[in-house]
């Protein structure tokens, strides 16, 4: 029985030799992964790449992803599977060595509807790791190799607005609109807004506001809101506030809004500064002397008088030659009686 007992054990440790001998399994510590950008917004792409190190004859990487965030577009360097949260890509080489990879990547899409920030992640895991000639395997990469990435909207930087129609009367109570907006706004916590003023030597204004409650707010002094700030953020962002502006004295004034962050050290959002200048009473647009319309003088026609008689022209020869005639005849006549 003990004779059995080692040839079985023999021949055992001879196959085990035997069907090894050309083959063995070794760590692959070359392996990383790239992504192309870690900040992403929606509708743009993405590409992670795996980096072998060395050239395979057969793989299959695994990419896990978020499917809430991100859609799988394509893969290179294999036959993709996508299972909806998973993306398996599986290469062999089917000319028996001479097209080896070193690389595979998967290229994904940020969901084009997404109006937040969102920290996510890929990880990477492999299997079935092969050289080019499948004469050394690799171990699994059953640990995940994990990138992360940020997907977020185009954020628009919020815009701060203070208008008036009119003049601003030294003294008055002067309505105003302020506002402040963004179609697509970073989200805030607990943002706040103030206001800062400058105003001639001994004058003061006062931005008032009503809030919901019906209490009144000096913006200037206290802010506007809650003093731990409130949440802002998201598509089409917009409040509007009617207050009235009251300056003191004539004179030029500046206010300036900020929106600031309560969780940031009061870092500053946005900010913008607006000029007023407090007049005594309001002008008026001086108007035109309306000038009365005279009445327009009759047409002059110019008549021109016709001759009756047309005016003889030039000279009449016969005239002398009758007249030089008659005195010769008449001579004549006169001679003839006295002979």
């Amino acid at each position: 029985m003990k004779k059995i007992i080692s040839i079985i054990t023999i021949i055992s440790i001879l196959l085990v030799l035997i069907f090894t001998g050309s083959t063995y399994a070794e760590s692959l510590d070359t392996i990383s992964v790239d992504v192309d950008k870690t900040l992403v917004h929606s509708g743009e792409e993405v590409k992670v790449t795996v980096n072998f190190g060395t050239e395979l004859g057969a793989y299959t990487g695994i990419v896990a992803y978020d499917d809430t965030i991100f859609d799988y577009v394509s893969v290179e360097g294999g036959t993709p599977n996508d299972t909806g949260d998973k993306v398996r890509v599986v290469f062999y080489d089917t000319t028996g060595g001479t097209a080896p990879r070193s690389s595979m990547s998967v290229t994904f899409r940020a969901k084009a509807d997404i109006t937040t920030s969102n920290p996510t992640e890929f990880q990477i895991t492999a299997e079935g790791l092969a050289n080019a000639d499948a004469s050394v395997t690799y171990d699994d990469i059953g640990t995940p190799i994990t990138k992360n990435v940020t997907v977020e909207p185009q954020y628009v930087d919020y815009t701060l607005n203070l208008t008036h129609t009119g003049d601003i009367i030294k003294g008055q109570e002067n309505a105003m609109t302020l506002s402040y907006s963004s179609p697509m706004g970073r989200y805030y916590e607990h943002a706040r807004l103030i206001a800062e003023a400058t105003t001639p030597e001994g004058a003061n204004v006062q931005l008032l506001g009503t809030d919901s409650q019906g209490l009144e707010h000096n913006i200037i002094q206290n802010g506007w809101g809650d003093a731990q700030g409130y949440k802002i953020g998201g598509k089409d962002v917009s409040q509007v506030l009617n207050v009235k502006g009251i300056f003191s004295e004539l004179g030029d004034y500046t206010i300036t809004l900020k929106l600031i962050d309560r969780d940031n050290s009061d870092i500053v959002i946005a900010q913008n500064t607006f000029n007023f200048k407090a007049v005594e009473t309001p002008t008026t647009p001086e108007q035109p002397t309306p000038v009365e319309p005279q009445p327009e003088a009759p047409a002059v026609t110019e008549e021109t008088e016709t001759p009756k008689v047309l005016p003889k022209t030039g000279n009449n020869i016969y005239i002398p030659i009758i007249i030089v005639l008659i005195a010769l005849v008449s001579s004549y006549i006169y001679f003839s009686k006295r002979k």
